[in-house]
């Protein structure tokens, strides 16, 4: 049976997943991603490029990086995953700057085993002094380039229409209205956006809306004002598509949320 366990400590949320049927749809996350494989060998599409997470493999994933994901096999899954805000993560590696891991996989003892331990303080509700610490021991890990890093580039045309796209209110946007903002036909811009990014406008203006959502839920544990907030039609719609991202629906994620309180 699929298991998708979330638990937020200021800004690190931990995620602890059991899957074996169930497949991600191609989304990003605002936030930095890392995790670990524990059982099974996660598979995924990484912007295009097939990547696979055997056990004891961390994975790396940059803010907005479109990715999917399932089992890759009958074996099932398991695995862990920390999301770390930009700034926070930023902060604390000293590095001051927008960065990009390159390596979207690694085998390194030493990255893995921190990962495991920040993860579990956190999924295990441990003092906030010792989540800091063991997420200060992580960081320290990327200031001493410990792991390849990148700088961060996005094309300017792209990146301006994702923020005009997170920006949008209600639950449909105006295909002419966004690519006229950019200077370019409305075929222009699907060709650009979906060449940059792997999806197309449409999919990533659904993406970020169940990203809000999650924020929304996070702040208040209020499902229905979530819906209204975040422009769903109802209930069902966002269950349908906040479960294809997170694994769970919003209601089953706002339950547990309200069950660790």
């Amino acid at each position: 049976m699929d298991n998708f366990i979330y638990k937020k400590a200021g800004d690190i949320t931990a995620l602890s997943a059991r899957l074996d049927e169930f497949t991600y749809k191609k989304h990003s996350h605002h936030e930095y991603a890392i995790g670990v494989t524990l059982k099974g060998i996660q598979e995924y599409d990484l912007e295009g490029s097939r990547q696979l997470s055997h056990p004891e493999g961390v994975m790396f994933f940059n803010p907005e990086q479109i990715h999917d994901g399932k089992a890759h096999d009958e074996t099932g899954l398991e695995y862990v995953m920390l999301y770390i805000e930009p700034e926070l993560l930023m902060e604390a590696s000293e590095i001051g700057e927008m960065f990009k891991f390159t390596n979207p996989v690694i085998y390194n003892r030493n990255i893995r085993q921190k990962v495991l331990n920040l993860s579990n303080s956190i999924l295990t509700g441990r003092d906030e002094a010792v989540i800091n610490e063991l997420f200060l021991n992580l960081s320290d890990s990327f200031a001493k380039k410990e792991i390849p890093l990148d700088h961060y580039e996005d094309d300017l045309a792209v990146k301006d229409a994702k923020d005009i796209l997170h920006s949008i209110e209600g639950n449909t946007f105006r295909l002419e209205e966004v690519s006229s903002l950019l200077n370019l036909s409305k075929f222009q811009f699907i060709r650009k956006f979906k060449a940059q990014t792997g999806i197309t406008p449409y999919q990533y203006f659904l993406n970020s809306k169940v990203e809000q959502a999650r924020k929304s839920l996070e702040r208040n544990n209020d499902i229905y004002q979530t819906v209204a907030e975040c422009g769903f039609f109802d209930l069902t719609h966002l269950n349908r598509h906040f479960k294809s991202i997170y694994g769970i629906t919003a209601y089953d994620y706002v339950m547990h949320l309200k069950s660790k309180k």
